[in-house]
């Protein structure tokens, strides 16, 4: 990526401070590295279940060889230090169901063109399904790959609801806990080549790429995924998650305001709230016409 888009220095930064204390918090135990690409334009998608993930998911990525570029809440970038050091890094700000979504779009179109690993967490933010399986996801990560061209890699981890439960204050650091994390092969979007415009194609392509995420997580449990996806559209507000099998998290946790919660990444919801306000535009912006 060109020296406009991140600060070196804040890069560094990061991973002399927070890869050292990321080996220490938590066991991780990483497969599938190699299908991580060291270098050229690639999306990741993981699934998510826990606040904990970005910081295990930035680890098995660094290792793998990239930095990872997240989509990121705007409002995270307001606030003291965090912003500066998001923008140093890099990270690219969105708006909620904002106008200028499809700013986002662009800027992470952009980062792709500089050869950049883009994260894109599908759901648009921590699971609702009670068993934390991934739950439908958003058409963000589609309308980028298929505007882009860009290969998809489907990750999963498996732990990370133990070290920090979503709506939990408190992290859960003794005994350590074992983070398992596996990267897949590139998903297989070709039948929807050039199809971003297409509302039709992005759910398919949607579906596809969460299918390789949960088939991947399934291999982690060593269970069988759901036949029906959590839909949170069609279902009742649910609390935050406790124990699930394989799980020693506590049963009972702490909602916790908007306030408290660490930045969520927004990409699916960036997708689907640019394709509401321009469908014809959202997303169609061609490599290097970003900016």
């Amino acid at each position: 990526m060109s020296s406009k888009s991140y600060s070196p220095a804040w890069r560094l930064f990061t991973v002399i401070v927070f890869r050292p204390l990321l080996h220490v918090l938590v066991r991780n135990k990483w497969a599938g590295q190699e299908n991580i690409p060291k270098k050229g334009p690639v999306i990741i998608a993981p699934n998510h279940m826990s606040y904990a993930d970005w910081g295990t998911d930035c680890l098995f990525f660094y290792e793998s060889g990239r930095y990872p570029t997240f989509m990121v809440k705007a409002s995270a970038f307001k606030v003291p230090f965090i912003g500066k050091l998001l923008y140093g890094c890099g990270q690219i700000p969105v708006n909620r169901g904002a106008a200028d979504a499809a700013l986002a779009l662009r800027q992470a179109e952009q980062a792709l063109t500089e050869g950049a690993a883009v994260i894109v967490y599908p759901e648009g933010t921590a699971t609702r399904d009670p068993d934390l399986w991934p739950m439908v996801a958003k058409t963000g990560v589609a309308r980028l790959a298929l505007a882009t061209g860009t290969p998809v890699i489907p990750v999963a981890h498996w732990g990370t609801q133990n070290v920090l439960p979503y709506g939990s204050k408190k992290a859960k650091l003794w005994p350590r806990q074992t983070v398992r994390t596996v990267a897949g092969k590139p998903v297989d979007l070709s039948e929807w080549a050039g199809k971003h415009t297409s509302a039709k194609a992005l759910r398919a392509a949607t579906d596809a790429i969460m299918n390789d995420v949960a088939a991947l997580l399934a291999s982690l449990r060593d269970e069988e995924p759901p036949a029906i996806v959590f839909d949170p559209a069609k279902s009742k507000p649910s609390k935050p998650a406790g124990t699930v099998a394989g799980s020693t998290a506590s049963p009972s946790v702490t909602a916790v305001g908007a306030e408290d919660r660490p930045p969520e990444s927004t990409a699916g919801d960036a997708g689907e709230a640019a394709q509401a306000q321009r469908p014809d535009e959202a997303g169609s912006a061609a490599a290097g016409e970003a900016q």
